[in-house]
């Protein structure tokens, strides 16, 4: 007996294994874009693609508004990313209790980053993958995905100056 595979298992199998997606552009497997599953929102909580991500080095920054020391950090943070926005990305994963509270947080602190939507499985997924006990934590990754440091927020602290060129030349 003759067994069939369906055609779009075949097409599906076939555009994985060439390394291409369903629109026919070469998929980036080694992106740090594929690290945020799901939808990845703006400041206003609209969503926006990833792209916007793609060749920079990303701050992932565990926070919440309840959070005296995330609170103290954040202003920090906030003027950090904005002199840097040419090769540096913040994505918030927000620990407050809604999402209210973390449109909130961000609004009046100035965050004009990216977001995942607040308490989302990949949001959880992220905390578990870096290991985040406490925050704020800042987690810094490469274009390419791969992790620089989990002591972002003390790098950024002790050498404002130079932690995205000292994080650079890690990733190299």
């Amino acid at each position: 007996m003759k067994k069939t595979i369906p055609l779009s298992l075949a097409v599906a199998s076939a555009l994985f294994l060439s390394g291409l997606s369903a629109t026919g552009k070469a998929k980036d497997s080694s992106s740090a874009t594929d690290l945020f599953e799901g939808p990845l929102l703006d400041a206003k909580g609209t969503e926006v693609s990833k792209d916007a991500l793609a060749g920079k080095t990303i701050g992932i920054y565990f926070s919440a508004h309840w959070c005296g020391p995330c609170r103290s950090f954040t202003p920090k943070l906030v003027k950090f990313r904005d002199a840097n926005t040419k090769d540096f990305e913040v994505v918030f994963v927000s620990l407050d209790h809604s999402s209210k509270a973390q449109m909130d947080y961000m609004n009046k602190t100035g965050m004009k980053w990216y977001t995942m939507p607040n308490r989302s499985s990949a949001a959880n997924a992220l905390a578990k993958k870096y290991g985040v006990r406490r925050i704020p934590s800042l987690i810094i990754v490469s274009p390419d995905g791969k992790t620089i440091t989990k002591a972002g927020q003390a790098d950024g602290s002790s050498n404002a100056g130079g932690a995205l060129k000292a994080w650079a030349k890690k990733s190299s």
